[in-house]
């Protein structure tokens, strides 16, 4: 007998097996099904129809399969269910209002799938719901203020999405939450103060969104909590001391953000914290003598230059010179004097040049400009470069490009720079001039730790020359092309250094008005700090995607990064660059560049290897670099993860390629534990299933 013929059957359990497939039909037929569970198989195809009339069912468990539909046609109106969980599988569309009649509805997931458009304000109307999972779609717009009405809320998840605004006020009447999960979105505004009154808050996670202004003091008063992340954001200001009263709290995230001045020393009474990460942010003075900043890691500690403490990452505060904070100070000072300075000239220059094309007067590139925002004034800063480089003598040449040379400068002021000295510019040579202005635009107007740092720029007669922040390392492609400085790039530092170019490139393309595409990254363009931080340099052919704004008349990029599509088109956008940032990722990960491997994974060939395997077959760990001992642990399932995210991006259809967002969302968020030792997973089975949604 069919299980679909079953008389009267009211419940049907087939999860946590090995079952393929559709799903069966007409098991619903004589109206009687309650409890259906298939969850944790290998189901595949379309739900079946019968599931939209079945008004009997009370709890249904479908997730983690591979099943498809339009989530928007295939259920329909339920008075009994109580409990559903579609998460983890690849169906489409937009959430339907239905679930909002749905009024004894208790948990509704939904995470992990392909959804898009709208939350619907409907769902306010499903007042019973406990507990609500949306994460990980591509769910955009607001949150709707009717969620309000969800007074019986305990677990909310709507990260992993695209939605935007600012959290309603509205939401003030969810005084029940337990765990609240709104990161890898783009809220921004600032973090509400009435979240303080979340009392029964046990997990608190608000990362990789826009929040901006203070951290609310009244978050203090959630001592239930256990783990608060506020990473990624653009808060400012002081750590409120009253942090210090979550006495339940262990783990504290609050890096890359803009906080300032000392760490309460409120902090150490905080005996239940394991786990602390402030890494990024303004921060100065001594450590809390508490365990967890104690044992805290380089990497939770770096990006903050006034810190001190008697850990081995940090100076000893009783070391710390006057002298050094007066020069951070000053240093400081001039910087914000010197950036409304260049916003200035900069302005003062396009009207100039408006007046002189309106007058039919020709711009005359030997007029002398020049401007610094170091504590040198223009005049003084082009006479101290030339003087450290002996007139740009080539012993101080540290790299050249088709562009110009970048010479190393020790300036009498201490800083050492890196300085990018253009090719002689003529009157006539208006690719140079706009090389050379892209490139103060593009860097004057991005703020972000993975992108190189401009200090300064002049623009003479004799030379034209960019003055930037000088990373110790050097490039990445200096660094692999050899073996002694390969081997001190360890796996974990790889791995860091993909994620680096990742946020760089998400910053530019999604955070930039007008978004900016590279155009050229390379491994020679992406430069490394003396602690392996990656950090975007050479701006020279970026392009700012002004909604008007196609395509080039001239090709740019290095050869071997650039998108296949740009051989028959010109048309330059976001994907361009998700292309290069493949490349370099793979070369990050095999010590060289793909080469051939590129060719020969997309059309299935052979490799160039010697035991002549096609490139689907081969192993994973064949491809990485051979100088260093395969990865293992967590880093194992780290680089995978970074291989699979290399060859989304080389899809040779730009639409089917991620976005830089979800790439740097999912490199910061997701964990891909290895089902089995790295040495049996293939590259095709990682080129079969990318896990992104392209958009």
């Amino acid at each position: 007998m069919e299980i679909g013929n079953i008389p009267t059957l009211i419940a049907l359990e087939l999860g946590i097996n090995q079952f393929s497939g559709y799903l069966p039909h007409n098991i619903c037929r004589t109206g009687s099904l309650t409890h259906f569970t298939a969850s944790s198989n290998h189901l595949s195809g379309p739900i079946p129809k019968f599931l939209k009339t079945c008004t009997s069912l009370f709890r249904v468990r479908l997730e983690g399969n591979q099943l498809t539909g339009n989530i928007s046609e295939v259920f329909g109106v339920y008075p009994s269910l109580n409990f559903i969980d579609l998460s983890n599988n690849q169906l489409y569309g937009e959430i339907s209002p239905n679930w909002g009649l749905c009024l004894n509805l208790t948990t509704l997931r939904i995470a992990a799938n392909k959804l898009t458009g709208f939350i619907p304000a409907e769902i306010g109307n499903a007042t019973q719901i406990h507990e609500l999972d949306l994460s990980s779609n591509s769910l955009v717009g607001t949150i709707p203020k009717e969620f309000g009405g969800l007074t019986s809320m305990v677990k909310l998840m709507l990260d992993g999405n695209q939605l935007s605004g600012r959290i309603p006020l509205e939401f003030k009447s969810l005084t029940d939450l337990e765990y609240l999960d709104l990161s890898a979105n783009k809220f921004n505004d600032s973090i509400p103060s009435f979240v303080g009154d979340f009392h029964k808050l046990y997990y608190l996670n608000l990362s990789n969104n826009k929040f901006g202004q203070v951290i609310p003091f009244q978050l203090g008063k959630l001592i239930q909590l256990s783990q608060l992340d506020l990473s990624f954001n653009a808060v400012e200001g002081q750590i409120p001391s009253d942090i210090s009263n979550m006495q339940s709290l262990e783990i504290l995230n609050i890096s890359h953000n803009n906080l300032s001045g000392f760490i309460p020393t409120s902090f150490e009474d905080m005996h239940g914290l394991s786990y602390v990460d402030i890494s990024y942010n303004y921060l100065e003075g001594p450590l809390p003598n508490n365990k967890a900043f104690q044992a805290a890691t380089r990497e939770a500690l770096r990006g903050n230059k006034g810190l001190c403490g008697n850990t081995r990452f940090l100076q000893p505060c009783n070391k710390q010179s006057p002298k050094k904070d007066h020069k951070l100070v000053f240093l400081i000072m001039f910087l914000i004097l010197g950036a409304l300075a260049l916003l200035a000239f900069i302005f003062a220059l396009v009207v100039k040049r408006k007046k002189k094309h309106q007058h039919g007067e020709k711009t005359n590139m030997s007029e002398e400009f020049s401007y610094s925002i170091l504590k040198l004034d223009g005049k003084t800063m082009f006479e101290e470069i030339v003087r450290a480089t002996e007139d740009f003598d080539p012993m101080y040449c540290i790299g050249q490009g088709e562009q110009g040379s970048v010479f190393k400068a020790t300036l009498s002021s201490t800083y050492t720079v890196a300085v990018k000295k253009l090719h002689l510019p003529c009157d006539d040579d208006k690719n140079l001039q706009k090389t050379f202005l892209n490139e103060i635009r593009a860097l004057t107007e991005m703020r972000h730790r993975n992108i190189v740092k401009l200090y300064g720029f002049c623009s003479h007669m004799l030379h034209s020359f960019l003055v930037y922040d000088y990373l110790e390392k050097g490039s990445l492609a200096t660094m692999l092309s050899k073996d002694e400085e390969a081997k001190e790039l360890g796996w974990s530092k790889r791995v860091n250094i993909v994620k680096g170019v990742a946020h760089a490139l998400c910053y530019m393309h999604h955070d930039c008005l007008p978004p900016i595409v590279h155009r050229d990254i390379s491994s020679k363009n992406i430069l490394l700090d003396d602690e392996y931080e990656a950090c975007v340099s050479d701006f020279g052919t970026a392009k700012f995607l002004n909604p008007d704004s196609t395509n080039w008349t001239a090709l740019a990029g290095t050869y071997g990064y650039i998108a296949p599509e740009l051989a028959y088109t010109m048309e330059v956008n976001e994907k361009c660059d998700v292309y290069s940032f493949g490349v370099v990722t793979l070369e990050t990960v095999m010590g060289r560049h793909p080469g051939d491997l590129l060719s020969s994974l997309f059309s299935g060939a052979c490799s160039s290897s010697s035991t002549a395997l096609p490139a689907h077959q081969m192993p994973v760990l064949d491809v990485l670099d051979q100088r260093i001992s395969p990865p293992a642990g967590e880093v194992a399932g780290e680089v995978v993860s970074v291989v699979k995210v290399a060859f989304a991006c080389l899809n040779s259809s730009p639409q089917s390629r991620p976005t830089m967002k979800q790439v740097s969302q999912h490199l910061s968020t997701k964990r891909l534990h290895l089902s089995g030792p790295i040495a049996m997973i293939t590259c095709g089975e990682l080129l079969a299933s990318n896990g992104f949604t392209a958009s």
